[in-house]
């Protein structure tokens, strides 16, 4: 475990701006996932793509419903996620079939769950000296945050 100091006291972090912290905390979590999944020669777009092919039935799913599931997480537009989807078929980490049905090779299957280990040792590093507690608190108070400025945010 690395040595950790607040840069506040609680009295100093009452008048600190939320929208910063948020912010800062996403973009250096999102940062430190990108860069995991990029040693494997993945974008997260990707990832996601697979994660939804894993447990699909054996002739795979429609592609237009992934792109219609994928396409709001992080600001993911419809056109990157159908790029990302080709750039898989063109590694062969995926099929395509004539109806539009996209399914996991065996090289793809292999990819995601060696990338599924390496995710849950990211998860790891984020959540170190973090009780269970302690993040299930932090992410019921940032829904909280959201519903009360009228935000909407769910994860799937």
């Amino acid at each position: 475990m690395t040595t950790f100091t607040y840069s506040h006291s609680d009295e100093d972090l009452l008048n600190q701006p939320i929208g910063y912290w948020g912010s800062a905390a996403g973009a250096a979590v999102v940062h430190h996932i990108r860069t995991a999944l990029a040693e494997l020669g993945l974008t997260q777009p990707q990832w996601w793509v697979l994660n939804q092919l894993v447990d699909a039935p054996p002739e795979g799913r429609d592609r237009d419903e992934v792109v219609a599931v994928l396409r709001g997480y992080l600001d993911t537009g419809e056109s990157a996620l159908r790029h990302n989807i080709g750039a898989l078929h063109d590694r062969g980490l995926i099929t395509e079939d004539a109806a539009g049905r996209i399914a996991l090779t065996k090289t793809g299957r292999d990819l995601r769950e060696h990338g599924a280990g390496r995710q849950r040792g990211v998860l790891a590093e984020i959540r170190e000296g973090i009780t269970d507690e302690e993040y299930v608190l932090t992410l019921k108070v940032l829904q909280r945050m959201i519903h009360n400025v009228g935000g909407t945010a769910w994860h799937h």
